[in-house]
């Protein structure tokens, strides 16, 4: 799929925001080298919340979304430094 869309004129791709399936990553960068490869914020909550008790996810995804949407890269680190204290001794796996 991604050679077609290549073939068909997308000659490169800055950033790439894709789920989390597995090799989609590989391929994005043997088809664009230079290409920034992402997952979607959706995905990264998802995928998050399947490591956690269902009773902590209202509490976890209020907390993820102070993260990813922090008006800087400082201000997103420092919170999510504050996220990985809190919840590092409940949920190891998902820090």
């Amino acid at each position: 799929m991604l050679t077609e869309l290549r073939n068909r004129g997308i000659a490169d791709a800055l950033v790439v925001c894709c789920d989390g399936l597995k090799g989609l990553p590989e391929s994005i960068r043997v088809t664009w080298p230079d290409a920034t490869v992402q997952t979607c914020v959706v995905h990264v909550v998802r995928n998050s919340l399947r490591l956690a008790s269902k009773k902590h996810w209202q509490a976890l995804t209020r907390e993820m979304r102070q993260i990813y949407t922090a008006p800087t890269v400082e201000a997103a680190e420092t919170r999510f430094a504050e996220f990985a204290a809190e919840w590092r001794p409940t949920y190891p796996a998902m820090i």
